[in-house]
């Protein structure tokens, strides 16, 4: 909600009390004011001209020549390209030496060799945005009305002096929709009273009931509906000052009669909507709910598709509105327009919610019929807007209303003890003080012994219960002022879990090692919500998704990954190397609730090092990627478990992927994607993995053990092994770390041969054997004896033969 200081000004007064002061009261108060904002701030030396004269420019056919009475003496010359600058208007001047938005100072120039003394100004060009401003002059310079006086002030007469305080409000503050809501919330901040509008105007002897009737078929959707009918009206624009508070508040200005019903819209939080009287078709309005696929051409010339949910106001015949959302086309107030019908009323929040997210067409007064508005200012604001527009329409309102009213609404009435308020809030204010602060709010109170019973006004829905009441004591008698307690008893020292910790560990060890933290969607669409995972469910659907892209629950962290990839490198952006630890969503039944996983996944692609100095480069390759994991697995001390394998996973290389396996079960994979896969996301050669880290975080890890440095040599013997090419590395090192004994201490691989001189189906696997003992030196003896164990065991298991 946008307030203008200024015409807060109008409710309360605020003598004493600064904008900025306002609203670290307002924000005290529990409602955040988001900030304060003065677009003339900077700006000066623009003044109101009048264009004496206006010509060609003899050497530019785009520009004019104007001379321009600025009301001190003689009138100066300005060049201006605005196409609708004409002799005789009264316009926004900055002359020679003002500043405006941006600091952009002005200064006497030369155009195509005519001197400038200064800028005839557009609204834009002074900081409103052309989007607020006026259709007819959102394109060129702004006109003032001839009434303006020559020389004014023309901030002022735009109301660009105003402040402006943006409100964040919370759903259940929807009383602060509306100007008169915040006067009284400022009242009560401020102990002040709440000056309301005066609403009375002259009624024609005519009635309203002999032009129109209403009848509400749907009562609970609509149990209040009222209509005053307006003859005579003129259409032109609304006086400056209302256009100004309209734009101040987000809100373009159209014509007097639409910008009435938007005004009153600000000042009460009654939505209204004019009907072009004679455009209606019939002498009737009937409220109803939708035909299933009804339509109708709304305001904003689009065509909608009803539901049998949805609201409308016909005519009889056919809709004329989409009640509380938007007018229809066919019934829009024009320049031909002389009579109105004017519409105000009460609608059920979930009704008018319903329409508004079907039709993605959330406007000002839907906003506010979904969190619901004062039922007793229905009227109010018929009458204030009536009045207006006989004031600024000369339009002549015909006696009565006319209504159909089934809305029965009593003020709630709470009872509550002086000390339920103090034991809440550990306070000791008094029984005057707490009646006090219900007299600043404007609520009914009665008062028996310590008891208060508070009539609460119905502008305030979210006040029901006591702890309501409460609420409003702490905001107004000060957050501040509550005293400060400490917990009694025996306090815990705060720490992370070991789970925390090693999820710390794991961040910082893969940002060490050059990777980069992304976070994601969890929603994603029906075709990426179960590629690359690692356990097979069916996806889950939200009931009310954003969009289809969004619109189911992840299995797998790395299809969003492969798209940030993917963005980055249409981008230029072609090494990366990102990690997210988030959740993934497996679904149990249609009646529970998913099970959520944490998974760690990660996504390299480019180079992995690139020294152009030493003129060094290494892409990222298989064991880039697993030497990360690796890492980090000993980091987290459960290396001595984990080991690897081949593995087929959809959308992954065949020849270049590995399940992760601790302790015998699967928890991830660590590979290249599939060709097809890079080539549809248009990716160079990308490495990915994604690990299931609940094991891995609940793995019991043995305590930190020191060994001394060895004192004594250790022997090394290299071997290379042929084996069938379809044994696997890894086993034939298991076997070797097995039949090695307590002397063999390291066992590695270093060279792999599959060349020309090498048998059809064979290859040739080298490994490096260290032999130790850390009490002794070894005799070559005993490191035979164990070594001839270890070919004999390779031989017997895997089939190796020594290569020669």
């Amino acid at each position: 909600m946008l307030v203008s200081y200024k015409w807060l000004q109008e409710y309360v007064d605020l003598t004493g009390v600064e904008a900025h002061d306002l609203a670290e009261k307002i924000t005290r108060s529990g409602i955040e004011v988001e900030g304060v904002e003065q677009k003339s701030k900077g700006v000066s030396g623009v003044v109101v001209g009048h264009v004496l004269e206006c010509e060609r420019h003899p050497n530019a056919d785009k520009l004019n020549v104007c001379q321009v009475d600025l009301g001190e003496g003689e009138p100066v010359q300005i060049v201006c390209g605005a196409p609708n600058v004409g002799k005789g208007q009264k316009v926004a001047v900055a002359k020679a030496g003002a500043v405006l938005p941006g600091n952009f100072k002005i200064k006497r120039s030369k155009l195509r060799g005519e001197e400038s003394n200064g800028m005839i100004c557009s609204l834009k060009e002074l900081g409103i945005d052309g989007k607020l401003a006026p259709k007819e002059y959102a394109e060129g310079i702004f006109v003032f009305p001839n009434d303006v006086e020559v020389g004014s002030d023309a901030l002022a007469l735009l109301n660009l002096d105003d402040e402006v305080l943006e409100l964040g409000l919370t759903p259940n503050r929807s009383d602060c929709l509306s100007m008169l809501g915040v006067a009284y919330e400022t009242g009560a901040i401020l102990g002040k009273e709440v000056k309301l509008p005066s609403v009375n105007h002259e009624r024609s002897s005519e009635k309203a009931s002999d032009y129109i009737s209403v009848k509400v078929e749907a009562k609970e959707a609509n149990p209040l509906y009222t209509a005053k009918v307006i003859k005579n009206v003129k259409i032109g624009p609304s006086p400056l000052w209302m256009q100004t508070r309209l734009m101040s508040a987000g809100i373009r200005p159209h014509n007097n009669v639409v910008d009435i019903t938007n005004y009153i819209l600000l000042e009460y939080g009654q939505p209204l909507h004019a009907f072009d009287y004679e455009q209606l078709g019939s002498k009737e309005i009937v409220v109803r709910l939708a035909h299933e696929g009804e339509k109708i051409v709304t305001l904003d010339d689009a065509e909608r598709t009803l539901k049998a949910n949805h609201l409308v106001i016909t005519n009889g015949k056919e809709p004329v509105a989409m009640a509380g959302v938007m007018g229809g086309a066919n019934s829009e107030v024009t320049s031909d327009t002389t009579t109105v019908l004017l519409e105000s009323a009460y609608f059920d929040a979930q009704t008018i919610r319903n329409a508004s997210k079907d039709h993605g067409l959330r406007s000002e007064a839907s906003a506010r019929y979904e969190k619901g508005i004062d039922p007793n200012r229905v009227h109010e604001a018929a009458e204030r807007a009536a009045q207006l527009m006989a004031k600024y329409a000369g339009g002549e309102v015909l006696d009565g209303t006319v209504e159909v009213n089934s809305l029965t609404v009593e003020p709630a009435v709470v009872s509550i003890t002086l000390e339920k308020i103090n034991s809440f809030l550990g306070t000791f204010i008094t029984k005057q003080e707490v009646k006090e602060i219900f007299d600043r709010l404007q609520f009914g109170v009665e008062v028996d012994n310590d008891t208060f019973t508070i009539t609460v006004p119905t502008r305030r829905g979210d006040i029901t219960i006591q702890e309501d009441l409460i609420e409003e004591v702490a905001r107004l008698y000060g957050y501040d002022n509550l005293p400060i307690t400490l917990p009694t008893g025996a306090a815990t020292p705060g720490g992370l879990s070991d789970i925390q910790r090693k999820r710390r560990t794991t961040k910082r060890f893969l940002e060490g090692a050059g990777l980069n933290q992304a976070v994601t969607y969890s929603l994603t669409s029906l075709e990426k919500s179960s590629q690359f995972a690692l356990e097979k469910r069916d996806p889950i659907r939200l009931a009310m998704p954003m969009s289809e892209e969004r619109s189911y629950l992840r299995l797998s962290i790395v299809p969003q990954l492969l798209e940030v990839v993917s963005y980055n490198n249409a981008r230029k952006n072609e090494s990366i190397a990102l990690y997210e630890i988030g959740s993934v969503f497996l679904k149990t039944t249609d009646n529970e609730q998913p099970e959520e996983h944490e998974h760690l996944a990660g996504a390299i692609t480019g180079l992995w090092l690139n020294h152009p100095w030493q003129g060094e480069k290494k892409p990222v390759d298989f064991y880039v990627a697993k030497g990360v994991i690796e890492g980090l697995f000993e980091e987290l001390g459960v290396s001595d478990s984990i080991t690897y394998q081949a593995a087929a996973v959809e959308g992954m290389h065949p020849g270049r992927t590995a399940e992760i396996v601790l302790d015998g079960k699967g928890i991830g994979y660590v590979g290249q994607v599939h060709p097809q896969v890079q080539k549809d996301l248009d990716l160079k050669e990308t490495y990915v993995f994604e690990i299931n880290m609940k094991p891995v975080f609940d793995h019991p890890v043995p305590a930190l053990q020191y060994n001394a440095i060895p004192r004594f040599p250790a022997i090394t013997r290299d071997i290379a092994l042929v084996v069938d090419r379809k044994v696997n590395a890894g086993e034939v090192k298991e076997i070797i770390e097995n039949a090695g004994g307590k002397l063999l201490k390291n066992v590695s691989i270093f060279d792999l041969y599959e060349g020309e001189h090498m048998e059809p189906g064979k290859k040739s696997i080298a490994f490096s054997l260290t032999y130790m003992d850390p009490e002794r030196t070894l005799t070559d003896e005993e490191v035979v004896k164990a070594h001839n164990k270890v070919l004999a065991a390779v031989k017997d298991k895997a089939g190796a033969e020594l290569r020669g």
